[in-house]
């Protein structure tokens, strides 16, 4: 019998085979060091001599809505795909899911949070106040801190504002057990417009009650503008495992996708068709096969997380020391701007930096203990058997 994936005008069919696992070094890694990186760049664009958004153009300010849904959703889409299977089948519990994602983002934002805290006592202690000391007040630690800041706990406002996202992923992780339960027994293609039109609805009745989109909802409240974006993300991750995609197909897919939200957002913010841009993005990506994985790629992935939780203390730590050079010496705009790009390149250096010398190893050690951990229950039982 012929095999339908194998003809050449068969470009999208339902497949029943189980899907390749997710390779390392390909287009979705590329993905998330390309996202990191913009975010970086917009979380920079304010602190040159002129903001980026007012002087070149206003997408340098507005991207930063659009990155963060791109992250939010590719979690949900990489998460499904590497998990999705390990919990349905029962060799990974939902309580050891929850527990290996929490430990995976909690050690690096606690030394981030830490570090920026000691950061401003000692800045204090040498007589050099933050510039805007309304984003470290210390009653709004505690909650960014303990990442409950965007589960409804008060506080959280300012110091590494950009945690609230991670935050708002641990509730994900607490629901994505039962939120995978639900997605896993429909058909990909009702999986995913049930998800879109959830997430109409959502933003729909945010409009009709509080006056403004869902991606808009206060950072208190920041798991429920990110849990149907986490949402879409496994949705759309059902359909890039039971469905098949060309190859070719997939490549034209992925790039018309980013040429077109380039192009949209070149003239406004288009919340929603953006949203369906990305969503093709990804489905693109996820089906262009990894043949010669690249190690650079895998690596530059890797340290995304570290940029991403990081390049928000670094900012503060130059600016806070450059913008002290600018009043004391007088140095000329172009001397300002050199500052500027350099303190980009330092958000890079040190995100490399602390991923090779603390978050990996300190990740290594982490998996090594709960391997054990899930290994001795069996080890336990086996003894108890022979004896």
């Amino acid at each position: 019998m012929k095999d339908p994936h194998a003809m050449a005008w068969t470009a999208i069919s339902t497949r029943y085979e189980t899907p390749p696992p997710i390779v390392r070094g390909g287009w979705l890694d590329a993905l998330r060091f390309i996202v990191a990186s913009l975010i970086v760049l917009h979380h920079f664009q304010a602190a040159g001599p002129y903001a980026l958004a007012e002087t070149v153009h206003p997408v340098f300010e507005r991207g930063g809505f659009l990155l963060t849904n791109f992250f939010l959703i590719d979690s949900g889409y990489v998460l499904m795909r590497v998990y999705g299977g390990q919990l349905a089948t029962g060799r990974m519990t939902g309580a050891d899911f929850f527990l290996k994602r929490v430990l995976r983002v909690l050690p690096a934002h606690l030394m981030m949070g830490l570090g920026l805290a000691a950061l401003v006592l000692v800045g204090g202690a040498l007589g050099f106040a933050p510039r805007n000391p309304e984003w470290f007040r210390w009653d709004q630690l505690p909650a960014q801190l303990t990442l409950t800041q965007s589960l409804g706990v008060p506080g959280g406002l300012g110091w590494n504002a950009p945690s609230w996202s991670i935050s708002a992923l641990i509730g994900c992780y607490l629901l994505f057990p039962w939120l995978l339960q639900i997605l896993r027994r429909l058909g990909p293609w009702t999986a995913l417009l049930g998800v879109a039109a959830l997430y109409l609805l959502a933003n729909a009745v945010t409009w009709a009650l509080l006056g403004y989109a869902v991606y808009q909802m206060p950072l208190a409240y920041g798991l429920i503008r990110a849990l149907p974006l986490f949402v879409l993300g496994m949705a759309l991750a059902i359909v890039s495992e039971r469905v098949f995609i060309a190859p070719r197909l997939a490549r034209i897919t992925l790039l018309s996708a980013a040429i077109g939200l380039a192009t949209v957002q070149a003239f406004d913010k288009h919340a929603l068709l953006s949203l369906l841009f990305i969503s093709l993005i990804l489905l693109g990506a996820g089906a262009i096969p990894v043949h010669r994985p690249s190690r650079l790629v895998e690596r530059a992935a890797v340290m995304s997380f570290v940029l991403f939780i990081s390049n928000e203390v670094v900012r503060i730590a130059w600016f806070g020391a450059a913008n002290v050079m600018i009043a004391r010496l007088g140095l000329s705009e172009t001397v300002q701007w050199g500052l500027w790009a350099a303190g980009i390149l330092a958000a890079f250096v040190f995100a490399f930096a602390f991923n090779a010398l603390v978050d990996q190893p300190l990740q290594t050690w982490i998996k090594d203990r709960l391997s054990r951990r899930r290994r001795a229950p069996a080890e336990r039982q086996a003894v108890s058997l022979e004896s």
